[in-house]
């Protein structure tokens, strides 16, 4: 994480740190609040910067706490870290995600920020995923102190770009994300911080913060329980400044320019080639001095202090240049562009009809046959990449002989691609609910292709994701497929390649039953970039810095794994993915932890109920004779007209079992 992390150990105002602050809420509950602020601070007060997760401020995002919050306090302002109700060294208990009482406490937490006396009145909220989506959620929420907001990696729209679905096919990651979710729910407080009642309120967690998964899989089409946190329901009322980051290898970038075109507040957006990740520390590089990024932000809109961030264009962006396919890259070359706004006015459409010979400027009225495997998609990076392992695409050209590949001749001049190539046809098909894929590539004079983007289509959902239609057996409809956008330069002498699909694994669950489409007028719509119109030239961004990281010691080695077997007995193949962070050690508390995740996904090419797909979690706490443990696992079978759901969870301390779990349920198919 500070690889070539520039480490900053002095600073303008000198920081102290308050290990533990209780803040109250409403009902009598009590959020736990780490803090770092100018040592100065009563007599000369700051504006607040909260950061509000459930990711266990105390080991779970510690490392990058140490590096962002001491930095803010350094130049001026107080870093706040708090656990939400019910998760890390919080009271209470947390039901699911983004619910009400969540915002609630949120707006008491803003409100008990303002009125320390270290605190100027002003109050920020940054946060990446989660806790960009709750900024969003809070500053439409208008509660008085809050001032400017930062977003990474998050949403406007919950179903529409979400880690549940996309393009309405439910992705593989919602059960992914659905396990990590589960774990992180039901792990215990700290000793340390709440006493000996630690083991109460660990029990009470485990026997009522549930498992929110089953939710998530009752609601498959977009109804109110995803129209709750999203701003897109109004827009109009997020009212203060919104700074939206993110990158194209993240799977929540597609929101930031949707923001753009709709928020009427003040706002900018900032796209890097970066996973999910903050960009100080992201990969693929380059990496930017996004702390110093966040002070402008901050110094504008918290202090009053003109910086000239808000004359910049609204949008900056990395233009990729051309790289061979790699799982785990850690840089994307390129060079940073802008747009004054969105849609960009420099931007123009180039149309491509799909013909079955390639890519062609001449339409045809041939038919387009797609009867895929099952397994087709192996070759797709995951839905959301992190950048901690090989999580990125492979060469696209393992997909031939899967997909249907179009291509077009070697170009004869540079191409660039700046926003949302969109795939328009009639599309038939021979069952009533059938999912379609689209992935454009970058073909090399060598052969290798490089995934540049996709965009997936449950054609069930063309028209609405709240009232799903079942496709007309055998008749045509029309259907507008929507890839993730990108900004990416293609060389002369390279190919495009547009692959599909009517099957996507392992990033999206497969329909119910197999399906064969067929396509009619079928074309490709790209959104061409001039590079005589990159906008203006901006002044670089700062290198990047921290503050003094975490000190740890490691007791045993980390690891990441990806990987596909073939069992030719059988014809299944397995995907599986996993992590262990090994033993470490955090010197400033005496806490070790250990993190292990893996995730097993198993389908036959001929059969789309034939999913077996198991995510499961260890987590293990210990200091001293002290000691806490948990495992926890999710497994979906994917059969035809019902998702079957089971799931265990067992948590054990240095005297044993502390609780065992079991859920069990099927759950109807809806269209999904």
């Amino acid at each position: 994480m500070t690889e070539s992390l520039a480490i900053r150990t002095t600073f303008p105002r000198t920081v102290r740190e308050i290990e533990n602050s209780w803040i109250p809420m409403p009902d009598g509950t009590r959020l736990a609040a780490r803090i770092w602020l100018p040592e100065d601070a009563e007599a000369d007060p700051v504006p607040a910067i909260l950061e509000y997760l459930p990711y266990r401020k105390r080991d779970g995002t510690v490392e990058r706490d140490h590096l962002t919050h001491p930095y803010f306090a350094g130049h001026g302002y107080a870093g706040v870290r708090v656990d939400m109700r019910g998760s890390g060294d919080s009271e209470g208990v947390c039901l699911g995600e983004y619910l009400r009482q969540e915002q609630d406490d949120a707006l008491a937490v803003i409100e008990w920020l303002a009125a320390q006396p270290w605190c100027s009145g002003k109050v920020g909220m940054i946060g990446i995923s989660w806790g960009g989506f709750n900024g969003l959620q809070v500053a439409a929420r208008q509660p008085d102190a809050l001032g400017a907001v930062i977003t990474l990696c998050s949403t406007d729209d919950r179903y529409a770009d979400d880690i549940h679905f996309m393009g309405g096919a439910m992705l593989t990651d919602k059960l992914a994300w659905g396990a990590t979710a589960f774990a992180i729910a039901n792990t215990p407080p700290d000793p340390a911080i709440v006493g000996d009642r630690w083991r109460d309120m660990w029990r009470e967690r485990l026997e009522n913060n549930g498992l929110w998964f089953l939710d998530w899989v009752r609601h498959q089409r977009r109804d109110a329980f995803y129209e709750h946190g999203s701003i897109c329901e109004d827009y109009a009322a997020v009212q203060v400044p919104v700074y939206a980051v993110g990158g194209y290898a993240d799977g929540y970038t597609n929101p930031i320019f949707r923001m753009m075109r709709n928020l009427s507040c003040p706002r900018k957006a900032l796209i890097g080639p970066w996973a999910h990740k903050y960009p100080h520390f992201a990969t693929p590089a380059p990496r930017i001095g996004f702390l110093q990024e966040c002070l402008r932000w901050w110094d504008q809109h918290l202090k009053g202090i003109e910086t000239g961030i808000m004359e910049e264009p609204m949008i900056r962006a990395w233009m990729q240049a051309p790289g061979a396919p790699d799982p785990a890259a850690r840089e994307r070359p390129g060079r940073w562009i802008s747009a004054p706004g969105w849609p960009s006015p420099v931007t123009r459409e180039h149309v491509l009809h799909v013909v079955p010979d390639g890519l062609s400027q001449t339409a045809s009225d041939a038919a387009l046959t797609l009867a895929c495997p099952e397994t087709t998609g192996s070759a797709a990076p995951a839905w959301c990449m992190y950048g901690a392992g090989p999580d990125g695409p492979l060469d696209q050209s393992r997909e031939t002989g899967r997909m249907a590949i179009f291509e077009t001749a070697p170009l004869d001049a540079d191409l660039e691609l700046f926003g949302f190539p969109m795939l328009h046809a009639k599309v038939a098909s021979d069952v009533p609910q059938a999912n379609l894929a689209a992935v454009l590539s970058l073909v090399a004079p060598d052969g290798r292709a490089t995934l540049i983007t996709y965009g997936v289509l449950n054609l069930t959902h063309r028209k609405s994701h709240a009232a799903p239609e079942a496709l007309p057996i055998g008749q045509p409809v029309d259907a507008t497929l929507q890839l993730n956008v990108i900004g990416q330069r293609i060389p002369a002498g390279a190919r495009l390649r547009l692959g599909l699909s009517q099957a996507y694994w392992p990033i999206l669950f497969p329909s119910p039953q197999k399906a064969v489409l067929t396509l009619t007028g079928t074309r490709l719509v790209l959104p061409l970039h001039d590079p005589a119109q990159d906008g203006p030239e901006l002044a670089a961004f700062d290198p990047p810095e921290g503050a003094t990281p975490l000190q740890t010691e490691t007791l045993s080695d980390s690891a990441e794994h990806r990987s596909l077997t073939l069992d030719y007995a059988t014809g299944v193949e397995t995907y599986a993915r996993g992590s262990d962070t090994g033993a470490v050690r955090h010197l400033h508390t005496g806490l070790t932890v250990r993190y292990r995740n893996d995730d097993v996904l198993q389908i036959h090419p001929d059969d789309p109920n034939s999913v077996r797909a198991t995510c499961a979690w260890e987590k293990h706490y210990r200091r001293g004779d002290w000691r806490a443990e948990l495992s926890s696992s999710i497994r979906v079978e994917a059969l035809r007209d019902v998702w079957r759901v089971t799931a265990r969870l067992e948590a054990r301390d240095a005297d044993g079992e502390v609780a065992t779990r079991d859920w069990h349920e099927d759950i109807p198919r809806d269209h999904v």
